[in-house]
């Protein structure tokens, strides 16, 4: 099974830490976040790795090399421009002949990533995303209405919604939907397959996820992995 690492955006949120060390190369517990994604993602069985990377893509390269530590088989490709989350695949045409898992490189998570991959296959969709529920606190009291009328107050409701995982699954053929050398996100390619009237699958996760966006995510993830490191690494 192959396999996508999405590393080539700048951090720009991990400012001044990331001018100088690529996000996917910043440490949870005893090792970059990248490579409890590539640790994991051996362990699921996907062992063709491909890194699309930007930002300081040369610190990423000499850290992985070709993967054989890992027992896989790393690929690089690099942009020389900002080609957004799904643009980058573009780049890859001529290697994913078969659907594959795409991954955001700060992403932390227990998703066992096997398991989104057959549900795609058995769904058979262009395009499968991971998703998990959070739950936010409003601290006002919320009221619904109708015209001049209310309708409901809640009192700082506890509001639940599903959001993305950085966890995807692609048939190939989407990449013939991708324009060379233009930046591309993943909600442009979700609105085109829905304008195309092409459904789109989700797969609910509910374990364990962080997204490693800001300095403050670090401090939690290096407490959640501490805890969670067999789970995560999906070690036996």
């Amino acid at each position: 099974m192959k396999a996508v690492i999405l590393a080539g955006g700048k951090g720009k949120r991990l400012e001044p830490y990331s001018t100088v060390i690529p996000k996917p190369l910043m440490p949870v517990g005893d090792m970059p976040i990248m490579e409890i994604i590539v640790s994991k993602l051996v362990r699921c069985g996907f062992k063709e790795i491909y890194v699309a990377c930007g930002h300081l893509a040369g610190l990423i390269k000499s850290y992985f090399n070709d993967g054989t530590k890992w027992g896989a088989k790393i690929e690089y490709s690099v942009e020389d421009r900002e080609l957004g989350t799904v643009g980058p695949l573009k780049l890859l045409r001529d290697k994913l002949d078969e659907s594959f898992l795409v991954i955001n490189g700060d992403t932390l998570t227990d998703l066992d990533f096997s398991k989104i991959y057959r549900f795609h296959l058995v769904q058979g969709s262009p395009l499968t995303i991971g998703i998990i529920k959070r739950s936010v606190n409003v601290d006002f009291g919320v009221v619904t209405f109708d015209g001049e009328k209310l309708k409901d107050y809640a009192e700082k409701p506890v509001i639940d919604y599903y959001v993305s995982m950085g966890v995807y699954v692609f048939n190939p053929y989407i990449l013939r939907r991708i324009e060379a050398n233009r930046k591309y996100d993943l909600p442009d390619l979700v609105d085109d397959l829905l304008k195309d009237k092409l459904e789109i699958s989700v797969y609910r996760h509910d374990g364990f996820w962080l997204d490693l966006g800001r300095k403050e995510d670090f401090a939690v993830a290096n407490e959640e992995f501490e805890k969670r490191r067999k789970e995560i690494l999906q070690e036996e």
